[in-house]
């Protein structure tokens, strides 16, 4: 079975820094584009960041620019998000999404979601 396990979510203060992961199995890792998304409470969902795996190639919301980097370490089956300078408007629950091909409108299958925090 298809599943996808976010961690690395937390409280940080304004300016400070986590990485989320978001560990995959039951499926071919190398085949699928992995992307993150965050909701915030009353907020629609918003695309974050996604990677190709077949060729690298990397997108990023405007919002985050400059402040998040996505990677993948595909020997572990694992994408990563680097989150720098984060601002309480970066408050949501993450999730990690995937979907065979490339990075798309339309995702398959979700992870469970990880709690970001960030004081003001």
């Amino acid at each position: 079975e298809v599943q996808l396990v976010e961690s690395g979510g937390g409280l940080v203060q304004a300016g400070g820094s986590l990485r989320l992961s978001c560990a995959a199995s039951g499926f071919s890792f190398a085949d699928y584009a992995v992307a993150w998304f965050r909701q915030a409470p009353g907020k629609e969902r918003e695309g974050v960041s996604c990677i190709n795996k077949r060729d690298g190639s990397t997108y990023y919301a405007d919002s985050v620019k400059g402040r998040f980097t996505i990677s993948s370490d595909n020997a572990k089956n694992t994408v990563y998000l680097q989150m720098n300078s984060l601002k309480p408007e970066d408050t949501a629950v993450y999730y990690c999404a995937t979907v065979e091909g490339s990075c798309s409108m339309e995702y398959e299958y979700w992870g469970q979601g990880t709690q970001v925090t960030v004081s003001s």
